[in-house]
């Protein structure tokens, strides 16, 4: 068994379309081994893959690879994931599964100047993006924070061209709107960064801002941009 780290959170047909998104992806994922696969909807809304057959363990770590795994226990100093799940002046909330909220201090977010929430929208942090952290030491008074991984990431997007990122929405929905919208060649491509959180990344001549403003009637979604 293996738990995903990406929560779905839509509900009605939505969240009919999301979970079959989904089978589709982990199928994409495990086809070629010899396995069976059973997808459930946790009630924290994680989804749960049950793997069996003899190619079990190869499976797990592939879906793991590609989603990233919540996991029952931490380690202080290694590195997990969880989902953005709120923010206010003193750090990130994380939902790190099985219960579990972890948080973020302001000063262990390591992305620049400004307050949690100014950082969250100069990065595009959509509530329930997957994040990865490194877990804290309670017996040290160690806290949480975010890995050098995931800095690295977030300070990449500032460098590009810029993107608009969404949640609530699959990444054939994201597509199928930007193309709804006109915008098909205004974007390089729609980036899965979980099951419902989405990066558009803009061709370097299209504003960001202008296409979220454009695309936004569209998406009952949490829309932010990214621009370098």
């Amino acid at each position: 068994m293996v738990v995903l780290a990406s929560k779905l959170y839509v509900e009605g047909d939505a969240r009919s379309r999301a979970t079959d998104s989904l089978r589709s992806q982990v199928d994409n994922v495990v086809g070629d081994l010899d396995v069976s696969v059973a997808l459930e909807i946790r009630d924290d809304g994680f989804p749960e893959v049950l793997v069996e057959g003899a190619d079990a363990t190869a499976a797990r770590n592939a879906l793991a690879e590609e989603w990233g795994e919540v996991t029952p226990e931490f380690d202080p100093g290694e590195e997990y994931v969880g989902t953005l799940e709120s923010w206010d002046d003193e750090g990130f909330v994380l939902d790190a599964g099985f219960g579990r909220d972890v948080r973020i201090p302001a000063g262990e977010i390591g992305l620049g100047q400004g307050t949690p929430e100014q950082i969250r929208t100069r990065f595009g942090l959509v509530q329930h993006l997957p994040m990865r952290f490194v877990a804290g030491d309670p017996d040290d008074d160690e806290p949480a924070r975010l890995s050098d991984a995931e800095r690295d990431r977030l300070y990449d997007w500032t460098r590009g061209a810029g993107r608009v990122n969404v949640n609530s929405a699959t990444r054939a929905e994201t597509r199928a709107t930007v193309n709804r919208a006109g915008h098909a060649h205004d974007i390089v491509t729609v980036e899965r960064l979980g099951l419902l959180e989405q990066s558009i990344v803009c061709q370097e001549d299209t504003d960001p801002p202008g296409l979220l403003a454009s695309i936004g009637q569209y998406m009952p979604a949490e829309l932010l941009c990214v621009v370098p």
